[in-house]
């Protein structure tokens, strides 16, 4: 194709006004903003200037294209229909994975999500004392009911866990010294890393030990005039077997003590619950951290205990309070929803019974492998219509917790596999179409089969997901 034939290409194309005059286009201005609509109508030309351009010296057919403006509008109105949408978007989560960090952690209990919709369509005493009309503390909604909980002395609720961590240390060792077992300098996700967030908190790292091994000792021979605290981080994330010591928390609080300095534990995913009696691993417990002698304990809200985005620091009143007063707890400081949506989910705890029923996090994890079972088997029925014969099944496995949390955990559990093998649609094909959908699906992926692992799919989404993949086997 010459030059001039090229030239003549873009002479075709259709201009703006021309595209808005469309009948799929007027139609749409009656549905959507206009702005939104002639954002999609120029990106639409422009995708089809640089087709014709960046095919200027292959070997493709540019003749045939269709330039005419009906065609355009259309993939104008389809692409003003997509971001049109919302960006952040409900979906079905089939992995099996509970707080799965990709796809928003922890669901909300139905409590948690009434009191965040009535806190954020209202006015609200967010900081007012409405028996005396003075001005109060935000703060003062979460920290009575986390005292209650933990046992500890005062309470400061920021906006995740690696802000409770970073204001801990700057507000306690900032140009001091932080002595950590080098085999607790974890990467907590995002690339984010405690060695990094210690050395902007200010703090001075100062490892001890071995990955596998670290000994009361290594902390004593570490302690000098210079050192400001000792911090014990749970690796939640991985866990190491076999040659391996680690010190207690009690145990290092006794050394921390003795010299005047305070212990600070990051639990990270932090439980309020004895893991052990519904089946998994040991988890430390955040009062049981606290009894031990941590002076400062610090966790996520939205990880196993099961409510929104936040990070938890609980301890000694003085080292509180004292971190209240820096004026970076202002940058960190969580908004009425977080308290709304926080505080219903703490009221839970205060019956473990209601917390186990009916925080979706535990009632997830709880979930019997038998009633999964059954599950999978009324969903693969239906699904098994939809694909030849002997190609949908309910196979055992396991789910994960997830979330950084207890990464030696397996969940029995019975996901419904599909086998794509020689089929008309590969297996990432129908991953990537049902992951494309309205509603999105998300499941697992491996080899030639799909699981579709149902603890991480509420009941009410089952008829979504049948649907999803019935329409997605016909596109």
């Amino acid at each position: 194709m010459s030059l001039t034939d090229y030239r003549s290409l873009l002479r075709e194309l259709p201009a703006v006004d021309r595209l808005l005059k469309e009948p799929a286009v007027e139609e749409t201005l009656e549905r959507l903003p206009r702005r939104l609509i002639l954002q999609a109508v120029q990106d639409t030309i422009a995708s089809y200037r640089a087709m014709i351009i960046d095919n200027r010296a292959g070997p493709a057919r540019l003749d045939e294209i269709d330039l005419s403006p009906g065609k355009i509008a259309e993939e104008a109105v389809a692409l003003a229909i997509r971001k049109g949408r919302p960006g952040l978007k409900p979906l079905i989560n089939a992995t099996g994975v509970v707080i799965h960090t990709n796809l928003g952690r922890s669901l909300l209990a139905g409590s948690a999500v009434e009191a965040l919709s009535a806190v954020a369509a209202s006015y609200n005493n967010l900081e007012i004392f409405l028996e005396s009309g003075r001005r109060g503390s935000r703060q003062e909604h979460l920290e009575s009911l986390l005292c209650e909980l933990s046992g500890a002395e005062a309470a400061l609720v920021v906006n995740n866990n690696a802000a409770a961590v970073f204001l801990t240390l700057h507000t306690i060792a900032s140009d001091w010294e932080v002595i950590v077992s080098r085999g607790q300098l974890v990467e907590i996700g995002g690339s984010f890393r405690i060695p990094e967030i210690m050395a902007a908190s200010g703090a001075h790292l100062v490892e001890v030990g071995t990955t596998n091994k670290t000994y009361l000792r290594d902390y004593e021979a570490m302690v000098n005039e210079n050192t400001a605290a000792l911090l014990k981080v749970h690796t939640s994330n991985y866990h190491i077997i076999g040659f391996t010591a680690t010190v207690s928390t009690e145990d290092l609080s006794r050394l921390a003590h003795r010299n005047n300095l305070p212990l600070i534990e990051d639990l990270g995913s932090g439980v309020l619950i004895d893991t052990c009696k519904y089946g998994l691993p040991a988890e430390p417990r955040v009062q049981d951290s606290l009894s031990a002698g941590a002076d400062v304990v610090t966790f996520s809200g939205d990880k196993m205990l099961g409510g929104p985005q936040a990070g938890i620091i609980l301890g000694r009143r003085d080292l509180v309070n004292h971190m209240r007063k820096n004026q970076l707890a202002r940058i960190m400081r969580i908004d009425k929803l977080t308290i709304a949506a926080l505080e219903a989910t703490l009221r839970l705890y205060l019956d473990e019974e209601d917390a186990v029923g009916q925080i979706p996090v535990w009632r997830m994890i709880t979930t019997a492998p038998e009633t999964l079972r059954k599950r999978s088997e009324q969903i693969a029925g239906r699904l098994a219509e939809f694909f030849e014969p002997g190609k949908v099944a309910v196979v055992e496995g396991s789910s994960r917790v997830g979330g950084g949390a207890l990464p030696d955990a397996e969940l029995p559990a019975y996901p419904v596999a599909i086998d794509l093998q020689d089929g008309p649609l590969s297996a990432a094909e129908l991953a990537a179409r049902l992951r494309l959908g309205e509603p999105p699906v998300i499941l697992r992926l491996q080899q030639d089969k799909l699981l579709i692992d149902l603890r991480t799919v509420n009941g009410e989404q089952e008829e979504e997901l049948v649907l999803a993949v019935k329409k997605a086997c016909s596109d």
